[in-house]
């Protein structure tokens, strides 16, 4: 399952999808499935031989839910508890264990599941920080782009960002970018004492020299532009090895990221995947606006996650 082709330019996701296919189903927790939403996603990665599917949470409501849509659920696992709070400290339990390879969100508020994660006692938090990839295939960009962090870290500070980026370096690196460029964006590519962003940019590269950030070319800061168009680069005077091939954005905060985000997938037709990365097993948190193929394709970079480790 190695990635040794390149992803096609406008089917990236489909590609990471057959990719996945290829190897086992992953042991997957599937938190709180008692809905549509959650429960469809899970069957139909299942289907698809992306995930094993455990179905954690009340039981009476999930063959509930599995009625409704006329879902055959016999084969999967059910572990019954009482509610979501209870499904999210069970999969957390089982990923401690081993047992389960992955999580998936279910019909629970993200920041419910996130919380049983980062349990100081329960959970399967790391040393580093939890936060979110967003992968996207843009329609006018050549590979792959990830975009971190729109969802966990609201407001992360420079040693914060140095766990986001490592993480979403990882997480190339399980992709199959042996060296991911990263660009750290701000308003502005020149170095500001009165914009803490550009400051962070400056530190995280430095980071990166004195190997506190490992596996990975970084360069900020850079504006948007210049961190995507080469040319704008150039007519910038801007010499870098990131501009114009980035695989990786680190926005400042999350509401640059998710609002960066949001606009790829509604004004630029992006296709849209994403997981949290940065615990003991990968987590797909999937939102109910989230097309099918959107929640397959999170289920396959899980899936690489799990199939080729890094160190």
């Amino acid at each position: 399952m190695i990635l040794k082709e390149t992803p096609p330019v406008h089917n990236q996701l489909e590609f990471f999808i057959e990719q996945a296919v290829k190897a086992r189903p992953i042991r997957t927790a599937v938190v709180h499935p008692v809905d549509h939403n959650g429960l469809m996603g899970a069957i139909e990665s299942a289907e698809h031989h992306l995930i094993e599917p455990i179905l954690i949470g009340p039981k009476a409501k999930i063959l509930a839910a599995a009625e409704k849509d006329n879902l055959d659920i016999t084969r999967y696992e059910i572990i019954d508890v009482e509610h979501s709070h209870a499904a999210a400290e069970k999969a957390c339990e089982l990923a401690r264990m081993g047992e389960v390879e992955a999580l998936m969100k279910g019909d629970l508020g993200s920041s419910e599941l996130i919380s049983a994660v980062i349990s100081k006692t329960k959970g399967i938090r790391t040393e580093r920080r939890l936060s979110h990839v967003f992968v996207f295939d843009v329609p006018n960009y050549h590979k792959p782009l990830v975009i971190t962090d729109g969802a966990i870290n609201v407001v992360p500070d420079l040693m914060t960002k140095r766990d986001i980026v490592q993480n979403a370096v990882d997480f190339c690196r399980a992709l199959g970018v042996n060296q991911p460029k990263v660009a750290i964006l701000a308003a502005v590519e020149k170095v500001k004492a009165y914009m803490p962003s550009t400051i962070d940019a400056a530190c995280l590269c430095k980071m990166a020299d004195r190997g506190q950030i490992t596996n990975a070319l970084l360069d900020g800061p850079l504006a948007f532009d210049n961190a995507i168009s080469l040319q704008a680069a150039l007519d910038k005077h801007i010499n870098s090895e990131v501009s114009g091939d980035a695989d990786i954005l680190l926005a400042p905060d999350l509401e640059a990221a998710n609002m960066i985000a949001k606009q790829l997938i509604y004004l630029a037709d992006a296709k849209s995947a994403g997981i949290a990365v940065g615990a003991k097993v990968p987590i797909i948190l999937t939102s109910r606006a989230e097309t099918p193929l959107g929640r397959m394709a999170s289920c396959a970079l899980a899936s690489h996650m799990v199939h080729h480790p890094v160190s």
